[in-house]
Parts: structure tokens; C-alpha cells; sequence
């Protein structure tokens, strides 16, 4: 989950609203994928959750979410340009970063850092924050993900006694900490995660957590899961646009006053 050194801040100057084309294509390999190492069925199951979850051209088309991850932060994100907010709830820090360019700005204690270091330190603070939460929100989507290894580890069912499919993930690269591994239950009938755990090193026999993917609501083309077990998803939201000061001004904004997908 380490990324490099960090550059420091950019300005973001824009009045549009935050649209761009649709884009579209099937569930195909992502390029670094270990097709060699993973197994056909895993592949095959990773395919068929992504369609149960709306299909790769309805996750394709979302371009705007919103979430609150577990009381602690909310993040917006742009996935077509990279953009994310993240307003930290338990004090007044704010991070306006790319996290293709892994450039940012950061407000904190009542002012806008203007350090080169300390701007750098909290973008990249901030983007391991949207490693994290991203995952924890949409982990279904990125069961393909470039340095992702699949295997299929058989039928096991989860704590609530559902019956499941289960993948094994390995990380060689890319955002999750090499190293790692997670557990994916998948529901039999209707195709969606109902369970994870996550192992924090590859030789681990107990997982760190296991917890359920439960209260799957449409939220434009797409399904998202919210619940957690002891932590929560909530305010989850899409949208097709946003005022481009979303990501520019480090003013809160409601965003429940804006119109989501339908």
C-alpha cells in the first residue's frame, strides 16, 4: 500500500460541472493481472460477480461517488480524472488530490499548508486513506485489478451458514500492500460477495478480520454494499455531476442537495 514520494500541491481552477463520456467494454483482462498464476474458475467467478453487481459497462459509466467511511472520513471521487476529497470528520483536515499525479493540497488547523513537506506528507496520507476505503467499498469491482492473483479455494459457507464460493487474493503489485492476502465469499444463487477476511501476511492461518458485505442498494447502473458488520458504509452516493468546486474549495459542501444517478 506504499506509494512514492509525494509532489506538492496543485490547483484545481474549475467552474464547469465535472462530466465526461461514457465509457464502455467487457469484464476483460486487466493488463498485470496474473492470468498465469490465477485460476480459470476464480476468473470466471470474479466475471460473474461484476455482472451481478451491474455489469463492467454500468462500472465503466459511474463516474462520481460519495461515501462516509465508518464515521471517520468522507471521500468523493472522480474515477474518470482521479479526483478525490477527503474531509477527515473528527477535525477540520481536508485533502484535495489526484491520485493519478499524486499531486494535492491540504487545509489543516485553519489554513492551507503551504510547506512542500507537510503538503506531501498528508496527500500521501490522503491517498492511502482512498486505497483503503476504496477497497473497502469496492472491492467487488477490482477482483481483476492489475498484480491481483485468483484462486478458487472450493465451497465453505459463510458465518451465517450461506452457501459460498471462495477466492483466495494475492497482490505481487499495484495499490494493496504486497504481501497480503484476502478471502471473498461469493453468495451461490445470487453471484455477490457475502463475506471477506483479510489476512495480513501471506503465512497467516487467522484472518486480522472476517466480516460480511450485506444491504446491497442500487445506486445508479450499479449494486453497492454498505454494511460491515462493526463498521458502516453510509451516505453512499452516485452522481453523473458535481460542481467542479467539489474538488477545488475546501468549503464542505452537502452534497445530498445534488441530484444522483437514477
Amino acid at each position: 500500500m506504499k506509494t512514492a514520494i509525494l509532489s506538492s500541491f496543485l490547483l484545481w481552477l474549475s467552474v464547469a460541472m465535472v462530466i465526461a463520456q461514457p465509457r464502455r467494454s467487457s469484464n476483460s483482462l486487466a493488463s498485470g493481472l496474473n492470468v498465469a498464476g490465477s485460476d480459470t474458475r476464480a476468473l470466471q467467478i470474479a466475471d460473474a460477480v461484476m455482472l451481478a453487481m451491474g455489469g463492467r459497462a454500468a462500472w465503466d459509466d459511474t463516474q462520481l461517488i460519495a461515501w462516509n467511511f465508518d464515521g471517520i472520513r468522507k471521500l468523493v471521487w472522480d474515477k474518470w480524472s482521479g479526483d478525490v476529497r477527503i474531509d477527515n470528520l473528527h477535525d477540520d483536515q481536508t485533502v484535495l488530490l489526484n491520485t493519478t499525479n499524486n499531486m494535492g493540497r491540504v487545509f489543516r488547523n485553519g489554513e492551507e499548508l503551504t510547506n512542500p513537506d507537510s503538503v506531501a506528507k498528508y496527500v500521501k496520507q490522503g491517498k492511502q486513506h482512498w486505497i483503503n476505503d476504496t477497497y473497502w467499498l469496492l472491492m467487488p469491482f477490482k477482483l481483476k485489478d492489475p498484480g491481483v492473483t485468483l484462486k478458487y479455494l472450493g465451497d465453505e459457507p459463510t458465518q451465517v451458514g450461506k452457501p459460498a464460493e471462495v477466492l483466495q487474493l494475492t497482490f505481487k503489485n499495484g495499490n494493496i500492500a504486497p504481501g497480503s492476502k484476502y478471502k471473498v465469499w461469493v453468495d451461490k444463487k445470487s453471484k455477490l460477495v457475502t463475506q471477506w477476511a483479510q489476512f495480513p501476511k501471506l503465512t497467516d492461518k487467522d484472518p486480522l478480520f472476517t466480516l460480511p458485505w450485506d444491504d446491497y442498494q442500487p445506486h445508479g447502473d450499479i449494486l453497492l454494499s454498505g454494511d460491515r458488520g462493526s463498521h458502516d458504509l453510509t451516505d453512499i452516493m452516485v452522481f453523473t455531476g458535481l460542481p467542479g468546486e467539489v474538488f477545488s474549495d475546501f468549503t464542505r459542501t452537502d452534497l445530498s442537495r445534488y441530484p444522483q444517478a437514477k
